[in-house]
């Protein structure tokens, strides 16, 4: 196992460890400790987490029937509503056991599938969701949740997982619609051009598949994702723009928890980690980029927090955030083990 203290000289461990903050704490020491879900302290820090900010107040908002803010379908408001309310817990690695969870679940694949298997952002509550607003971002960022959640299984799951793949690769694609004009993520809401974002949260999802049980098909949408992610340089970020953009969105270089349809620097190395492409060359100006944005004391700083749009406030922005500084450390952690020697301090 790569130690931490072989990634940099002032990882601040000890604070994400602290039991103050019971959510980052499990999640570093599965992610950044290796310990295994059996672990006694990771089960009683999961516990914690659960009866815990930021968890708990989202899970006390959540409406007896399983929904968020409003019921029925929809993408807003943002960032409370159901389908965010699951992407932003499953982020905080909230338990897919828990009874709550699975009627948010459950709630959701009722109530905002549309009939092609995609995800979509219509609030259209007299029937399913219409296929036209099916887009990657959203179903990259449900489909990773629950997966994560434990669905995999759940043929609504998997009709999920069939609209992704078939929407990067065009393979059985019969038909295409606004969101989702084209193959390889092209996106109306890019103006028909690729959508780096909804990429990736795509490939994010793609690579919850465990490796064994990826079809042909899933292998070679999760492929066509990471060549897409590695076509550009991360750290520049100039993926395609509709016209008249001239520069990449200042989005990109803004570090922030949690995650919404927005993406930054850190997530496109999140996403070819998680599909095993943390050694690839191609990243290595995204790692150092990632280590230029680390403060003296080995911290990240939360610059898009999404501060009074959640249900409950996470971090202050601009200023040093656990939840930030554990993703870095995760993506520093992969790129040591797949280099000798480790990552050298900035």
């Amino acid at each position: 196992m790569v130690e931490l203290a072989e990634l940099m000289t002032h990882a601040p461990l000890d604070w994400l460890l602290d039991e103050s903050a019971p959510a980052v704490r499990h999640l570093a020491l599965r992610q950044l400790l290796d310990r295994p879900a059996d672990d006694p302290e990771v089960i009683e820090a999961r516990r914690a987490a659960m009866v815990s900010e930021p968890i708990a107040p989202i899970l006390a908002a959540q409406d007896p029937e399983g929904w968020w803010v409003k019921p029925g379908a929809g993408y807003s408001p943002k960032y409370s509503a159901t389908v965010w309310s699951l992407i932003f817990l499953d982020q905080m690695g909230a338990d897919g056991d828990d009874p709550r969870i699975r009627a948010g679940c459950d709630y959701l694949l009722r109530h905002a599938q549309a009939s092609n298997g995609g995800f979509a952002a219509s609030g259209n509550l007299t029937g399913e969701a219409p296929p036209s607003r099916a887009i990657h971002c959203l179903n990259g960022n449900l489909l990773r949740a629950l997966i994560d959640f434990g669905l995999l299984d759940d043929e609504r799951v998997r009709r999920s997982l069939a609209w992704q793949v078939a929407a990067i690769t065009g393979e059985g694609m019969e038909r295409w619609y606004a969101y989702t004009s084209g193959p390889g993520f092209a996106c109306g809401a890019n103006a028909g051009r690729p959508c780096a974002w909804g990429a990736i949260k795509a490939v994010l999802a793609l690579a919850r598949v465990p490796a064994d049980r990826r079809t042909p098909a899933v292998a070679r949408a999760l492929e066509s994702g990471v060549e897409f992610l590695l076509s550009r340089d991360p750290s520049i970020a100039d993926y395609p723009m509709p016209p008249g953009s001239k520069n990449p969105s200042g989005s990109w270089f803004r570090l922030g928890f949690p995650s919404g349809y927005v993406a930054d620097v850190l997530q496109v190395i999140e996403a070819l980690c998680d599909a095993g492409a943390a050694g690839d060359a191609r990243l290595d100006p995204a790692f150092d980029w990632l280590l230029a944005q680390r403060e003296a004391d080995g911290r990240w700083t939360n610059r898009y927090a999404y501060e009074g749009k959640l249900i409950r406030n996470i971090d202050r922005p601009g200023q040093p955030s656990k939840w930030v500084t554990l993703r870095a450390l995760r993506v520093l952690k992969a790129r040591a083990r797949t280099r000798r020697g480790g990552i050298a301090p900035a």
